[in-house]
C-alpha cells in the first residue's frame, strides 16, 4: 500500500494551478506505476538519478503503520472500521502534501468526505440507528463551516478552504463516536498547533507571520482521538 500512497504524495505535491507530478524534477525519469519503482520505496530515490522524490524516507511508511495501530486499537464493527481505514488511506497523503507544499488537494478531500460518509451511513442503515450518521454529519459540517469562515473573514491569517474540506470528513468521523471525541480531537489537533507554532516561533524557525499547515495537526488529532477512545 505504500507505494500507492508515495506515488499520490509525490503526484499532488506541486504548487496550486500546477500538473501533477509524473516524472523526477531533475531527470523526468517516470515515478508512476508504469516507471521504475525505486522512488516509490521506503528509500523514496529517483531511479534515474538518485535525488529524493515525495515525502522523506520510511516517513509514509511510519505513518501508515501509526493509522494501521489507530484502527486497530479502536476495535470497531467491521463496517466501521473499514470507513476510518477508508478516512486515514485518503488522510495520510494529504498530510505529506500539506507538510510539502501547504494545500489540500480536492480530490483527496472529496474522496475522503464521500467514502467516509458513505461507509458510515452504510453501518447506519445495517444498525437499523441514524442518530449517529447524522450527529458525525453535524460535526462535520459545522467544522468546516468554521474553518472556511475564519478564511472568508481573517484571509490568509484564518485558516484555508483546505482544511475546512478535509475537516468535514475528520469531524465527522470524531462526531460518529459521540461529542466527547469531537472535544478531545479538537483539544488535541489545536493543542498540538499551538505548541508546535510556539515551538517554531522561540526557535525562530518561522515568523509571526508565517504559516503553519494545519493539515497534518487536523489528521494526527484524528487519528489520536480514534486511539484514546478504547483507552
Amino acid at each position: 500500500m505504500t507505494p500507492a500512497l508515495r506515488w499520490i504524495i509525490a503526484a499532488d505535491s506541486v504548487p496550486y494551478g500546477q500538473p501533477r507530478r509524473t516524472g523526477c524534477d531533475r531527470c523526468t525519469t517516470p515515478i508512476g506505476p508504469s516507471g521504475p519503482l525505486r522512488a516509490l520505496s521506503p528509500a523514496a530515490r529517483c531511479a534515474g538519478c538518485g535525488s529524493r522524490v515525495g515525502a522523506p524516507p520510511l516517513t509514509v511508511e511510519f505513518a501508515l503503520i501509526l493509522a494501521v495501530a489507530a484502527v486497530a486499537v479502536a476495535a470497531r464493527p467491521p463496517i466501521e472500521s473499514i470507513a476510518f481505514a477508508w478516512w486515514a488511506a485518503c488522510a495520510l497523503p494529504l498530510l505529506f502534501v500539506d507538510v510539502a507544499v501547504h494545500r489540500l488537494p480536492d480530490r483527496l478531500s472529496y474522496a475522503s468526505a464521500a467514502g467516509t460518509l458513505t461507509l458510515l451511513g452504510v453501518q447506519a442503515l445495517v444498525a437499523g440507528d441514524a442518530a449517529p450518521w447524522w450527529r458525525a454529519l453535524l460535526a462535520g459540517l459545522g467544522a468546516a463551516l468554521f474553518l472556511a469562515t475564519t478564511t472568508l473573514v481573517l484571509g490568509r491569517r484564518g485558516f484555508g478552504l483546505g482544511d475546512a474540506k478535509l475537516a468535514l470528513s475528520a469531524v465527522a468521523l470524531l462526531g460518529w463516536l459521540g461529542w466527547p471525541a469531537v472535544v478531545a480531537g479538537g483539544l488535541l489537533t489545536f493543542g498540538a498547533s499551538a505548541l508546535c507554532g510556539l515551538a517554531l516561533l522561540v526557535t525562530r524557525r518561522i515568523g509571526w507571520g508565517g504559516h503553519l499547515p494545519f493539515g497534518p495537526f487536523l489528521v494526527l488529532g484524528t487519528l489520536g482521538t480514534l486511539a484514546l477512545t478504547r483507552l
